[in-house]
Parts: C-alpha cells; sequence; structure tokens
C-alpha cells in the first residue's frame, strides 16, 4: 500500500507539473506579410507552444494544426454572433468548423471577443448567450462535451471597480448583459475567458508592480498581498463574477502580453522582461492571492506584430516574433 500511494503521489505531481507548464499563445492574421499558416504551426511546434487561440475558424490554418498536439482555442467571430442565434446555423457551424476536423485537439470555443454594452461592439450584446448557448448545445450533442468547454472572451473594461481586487464589481449597466452568461457558465462547469492586461491599466504609476518585479507587496486587501498587477485584476475579475453567482467559475486568462512600442512604457525591454515574469507566474502553483495553489490558465498574445490592427500604435507591436519567424525578445521558454 505505501508503494502504490508514493507511486500515485509521484504520479499526481507530475501532472501538477505538466498543468503548471502549459502557457498558449493567440494567433493574430491581421498583419501584412506574415508566415503561411503551416509555418506558422512549425514554428509553435519548434518553440514548444502547446496551445493556440484563434480567432476565427481560419480553414489554412485548421489544415495545418492536424494531428499536431497543439491544443486549440477557436473563435466564433463578433459578426457571426446573430447567425448562431438559430440552434440548426450553431449545429452546422460546429459540423464544419470543429467536427470536420477531427483529428485537431480543440479546447476551447470563444464565442464572442470583448463584447461590451460601452464600447464599439455594443450591437453585438444581445447576441452573445443565445449563441453561447447554441453553440454549448451542437458541442454536447456532437459527444464532444467532455473534450470542448465553451464560454466566451471578457475584459477589464466591463468592471467598473477593481480596487481593491476584493471590490471587484461589473459596471451597472453591463450587469444585466453578463450576469446571465455567468450563471449558465456556472450551471454548466464552462470557464469564462478573460483578456488580462496590466499595461492598459495605467502601469506608468507602479511599473516594477505591473513588470512582476516589484520587491514587496504593494496592495494590501484584507491580509491579501499583492505584488503584481496581474494578479489584482484577476481576482478583481473572480469577485465580479461572484457577486453574479460565478462563484466558482474558473477564469482563463485568454489574452495577455505587453507592447514593444507606441508608448512611453511600452519598450522591448519592458515588453520582454513582462512575458519572461508572466510565463513564469501563471506556469508556477503559486495562483493569486483570493485563488492560491494552482497554475493560472494564459494565453499570450500575441505570435506577431499586426500592422493591419485599428486604435493606438501600441496595438501593432504586442507580437513575440516579426513576420520573418525572428524572437523579438530572444530564446523563451514556453514550457
Amino acid at each position: 500500500m505505501t508503494t502504490k500511494l508514493l507511486l500515485f503521489g509521484l504520479l499526481l505531481n507530475l501532472l501538477i507539473v505538466k498543468d503548471a507548464l502549459s502557457v498558449g499563445v493567440c494567433y493574430g492574421q491581421l498583419g501584412d506579410n506574415l508566415p503561411s499558416p503551416r509555418d506558422v504551426v512549425s514554428l509553435y511546434q519548434r518553440t514548444g507552444i502547446t496551445k493556440m487561440r484563434i480567432y476565427d475558424p481560419n480553414q489554412p490554418t485548421l489544415e495545418a494544426l492536424r494531428g499536431t498536439n497543439i491544443e486549440l482555442m477557436i473563435g466564433v467571430p463578433n459578426d457571426a454572433l446573430q447567425s448562431l442565434n438559430d440552434q440548426n446555423a450553431a449545429n452546422t457551424w460546429v459540423r464544419n468548423n470543429i467536427q470536420r476536423y477531427s483529428n485537431v485537439r480543440f479546447r476551447y470555443i470563444a464565442v464572442g471577443n470583448e463584447v461590451d454594452p460601452n464600447n464599439g461592439n455594443s450591437q453585438y450584446v444581445r447576441f452573445v448567450l443565445p449563441a453561447l448557448q447554441n453553440i454549448f448545445n451542437a458541442v454536447r450533442n456532437a459527444g464532444l462535451g467532455n473534450q470542448i468547454k465553451v464560454s466566451t472572451a471578457t475584459y477589464s473594461g466591463l468592471l467598473g471597480n477593481s480596487f481593491p481586487p476584493s471590490a471587484g464589481a461589473f459596471r451597472d449597466n453591463v450587469r444585466g448583459f453578463i450576469e446571465p452568461i455567468v450563471r449558465f457558465l456556472a450551471q454548466n462547469n464552462q470557464p469564462m475567458l478573460a483578456n488580462i492586461y496590466p499595461y492598459f491599466s495605467d502601469p506608468g504609476r507602479n511599473l516594477p508592480y505591473a513588470l512582476f518585479t516589484a520587491s514587496q507587496p504593494v496592495v494590501n486587501d484584507n491580509g491579501r498581498q499583492y505584488s503584481n498587477l496581474f494578479d489584482a485584476i484577476l481576482d478583481a475579475h473572480y469577485a465580479a463574477q461572484g457577486r453574479l453567482g460565478g462563484q466558482n467559475v474558473e477564469i482563463v486568462v485568454s489574452e495577455s502580453g505587453w507592447p514593444s512600442s507606441g508608448g512611453s512604457v511600452a519598450t522591448v525591454g519592458n515588453a520582454g522582461t513582462y512575458v519572461r515574469n508572466l510565463i513564469a507566474h501563471v506556469g508556477g502553483n503559486a495562483g493569486t492571492p483570493l485563488k492560491p495553489g494552482r497554475s493560472i490558465e494564459t494565453y499570450l498574445f500575441a505570435m506577431f506584430d499586426e500592422n493591419r490592427k485599428g486604435g493606438n500604435e501600441e496595438e501593432r507591436h504586442f507580437g513575440l516574433f516579426s513576420p520573418s519567424q525572428q524572437a523579438k525578445y530572444g530564446q523563451i521558454n514556453f514550457n
């Protein structure tokens, strides 16, 4: 019995270490002169990246992923949400983009990205939950419910309060949109996806706090000590969804990154520091002050600089690699 328990303990440790080492990278394609999807998949494999997020069912990318061990988060674009309010259309979407690629390792479907009553995506608000429910039903009816989780990708702009983290709460005019989603995820044991960016939370006020380099805790939240801004933002999301019945809904960080140009603290040095420290932090078992003792499943944004992205200049400089596949920050250990 002692030997069996020892072997079980060793196996459990191996599983924990394997899970702790898992960091994905988002593959956006809004750039000129980017490598072909097949070359991108090869780059993931050469650099040891085992998880990918894409933002739409790009067929060449799905073809390139066939037979690989790369786990995939696939997105439903916001402009497709309305059509998926029909169950038959959702069934067809799953059949064409998931079941058709039986040798692709699908892990998540992100139904919409950063839909918000207060931003340029507000016209999609009423379509998210029905599309989410229909895609969930289609995945379950296809017999894939144990393999693929279905959610939507939120972001910190939905929060009306995030300080201290325990006071995290959604904006008043967001609650009617997000509460039914949180409750649906809780009822069906699905995770929440959240894009977490310390860079967009005024990091210049305390750069070490944003870059995971603070020498001591910066925030004391009723005894919970925060030494980095990433944990504080993530726990504010947990607190916000907890107020709406989502206390046990796990959050997967579906994007996080730092730009290398386009702003006063957007430098190659700061971006490299953030990326390396984020990988080390989420890959360990420290967790956050609110959710300790666990790794944090996280997807880095992004694989490449994307010069055709809109918004401020910094939006076009989040890439880990140049279009010529040169590593911007030197060798990074994603495992």
